[in-house]
């Protein structure tokens, strides 16, 4: 049994799992880009941007936010995952080392997560549970 469990080659669980996972970092990342509709929220970033001297601030706020959503629903169906997580990692890498001090192993640590949950879909594909496996898998 242990020799099944702890090897390499083994895969538990593994199409519901790697679904579980696309489908709950995409509904983080769509709920943290529905502040796009909460122009209070926009425009706290827009003064936080300002701030950090980013160049055209209430535009880079909206087309954060706008990432986060887009990429985020994309993510949760499954659909186009391999290219909706390019803006989700470029975004998240921005918060990381744009807005806050890159220090990934602590204090930047939430948005750096999402980059490397990005990168383990890109290489491993959304998984036989979306619509990308619907449209495009083998049939």
């Amino acid at each position: 049994m242990s020799q099944h469990f702890f090897s390499p080659q083994r895969k538990i669980w593994f199409e519901p799992g790697i679904a579980m996972i696309r489908i709950i970092t995409g509904l983080l990342m769509a709920y943290h880009g529905f502040e796009i509709f909460d122009g209070n929220k926009m425009l706290d970033y827009a003064r936080w941007l300002t701030d950090l001297h980013f160049p055209n601030p209430a535009l880079m706020a909206y087309l954060g936010k706008g990432a986060e959503l887009i990429s985020g629903v994309c993510i949760t169906l499954g659909l186009f995952t391999r290219l909706a997580v390019w803006p989700m990692m470029l975004t998240m890498l921005g918060i990381a080392f744009g807005m806050g001090h890159g220090k990934i192993y602590y204090e930047d640590q939430h948005p750096f997560l999402f980059v490397l949950i990005g990168l383990f879909l890109f290489f491993n594909g959304p998984g036989k549970y979306s619509l990308d496996q619907y449209f495009y898998g083998n049939r």
